[in-house]
């Protein structure tokens, strides 16, 4: 089944007469082609991609189960929504509003002659949340970049040798094997500053006996991968292999409890009480993980918040952390694929504590 008809099958539920996809990222799940420009509309009977001239062709080419229309200096992608609107009747038309900004929503309330546009980010995000197999594919394709990226920095890292200089190294080598970009601005932090979760890679030079995290991925096919991997360099401290394996024992903890039907809340207590267990409770203050796919942060949560079943199909990132401020941090991450009876890790870089001599 297309993703049109996926989009198609849920207008009822939504009590909308046509979906309008506006944004790159539901652009891209919706049509499996990427553009800059573009709109797509779905009604219960059809489904339309109208692009610039800078893309028509190759839409033509690769989006199927759509009709496809160009827009020009005359003709503006309001105006053949419009076209739509009209020919098919459709009086609710659902949008984005996670996306939208208060310019576009203002333009298209004047500008299309729908009687109600109707905020439904909901629907696609429901749709994406649930992963089919070709799009579980990419992913492992992007993570195995990945896991080849960080291989490769293994000789790469040794004390004098700068955090920057670590993300453009991981950076430059998934590009080598075969990523479209990058999923994310790498995090490099090593020795005091990996006690914060989201440091931004600085001119500090690594050091003996500094923890480096690396958390990084990128891009294959329209698909994220998204991982983490703390290594020690020269030698670990007993504390330092004490925090690393009750984040680990974490992790697995969490990775265990993993499957279809339990909330996100469920799996992240689950490990969140490793740590608490271990007296390091103060020092983990984000979820232990989300999912991801075209974007690299989407819905579910494995998260205090989320008290909703996680469905099967769903991928999701498994990422416990203890962080130990002006001393240091530990974080791991895999990425998961939930079942009905448990789940599948799509990793296969190592787990145990590396000390890159």
């Amino acid at each position: 089944m297309s993703r049109f008809h996926k989009i198609a099958e849920k207008l009822d539920s939504y009590d909308l007469d046509a979906m309008m996809v506006t944004s790159s990222p539901n652009r891209l799940y919706a049509t499996q082609f990427h553009s800059s420009a573009g709109v797509a509309v779905v009604t219960r009977e059809k489904s339309y991609f109208f692009t610039d001239s800078r893309y028509i062709e190759a839409a033509g080419k690769r989006i199927t189960g759509a009709e496809i229309r160009q827009s020009t200096d005359s003709v503006s992608l309001i105006d053949l929504t419009n076209e739509v609107i009209k020919a098919c009747g459709i009086q609710k038309l659902g949008f984005e509003e996670q996306y939208a900004t208060v310019e576009e929503y203002n333009r298209w309330k004047e500008k299309l002659a729908c009687q109600e546009l109707v905020p439904a980010a909901k629907l696609l995000m429901e749709l994406r949340s649930v992963k089919e197999q070709a799009e579980v594919d990419c992913m492992i394709a992007a993570q195995r970049i990945a896991e080849k990226a960080l291989k490769d920095a293994f000789d790469f890292i040794k004390p004098g040798v700068t955090e920057k200089e670590i993300s453009a190294f991981l950076q430059y080598r998934m590009l080598c094997h075969g990523a479209e970009k990058m999923s994310f601005e790498p995090i490099v932090v090593s020795g005091v500053n990996s006690s914060m979760p989201h440091g931004v890679p600085s001119d500090k030079k690594v050091a003996a006996g500094d923890f480096v995290t690396m958390d990084f991925g990128c891009v294959y096919g329209g698909y994220c991968s998204d991982m983490t991997r703390t290594v020690a360099v020269g030698f670990a401290t007993e504390e330092m292999e004490k925090v690393y394996y009750t984040v680990l024992d974490a992790q697995k903890a969490g990775i265990a409890a993993a499957k279809a039907g339990v909330t996100g809340r469920f799996v992240h207590e689950t490990a969140a009480k490793v740590i608490g267990d271990a007296g390091y409770g103060a020092y983990f203050g984000h979820g232990f993980g989300h999912s991801l796919g075209v974007e690299i942060h989407e819905n579910p949560r494995f998260s205090q918040q989320n008290d909703q079943p996680v469905p099967a199909g769903a991928v999701m990132s498994a990422e416990p952390g203890i962080y130990i401020p002006g001393k240091f941090g530990v974080r791991i991450e895999d990425v998961i694929v939930l079942g009905e009876n448990g789940c599948t890790d799509i990793m296969e870089a190592p787990h145990e504590l590396i000390v890159l001599k």
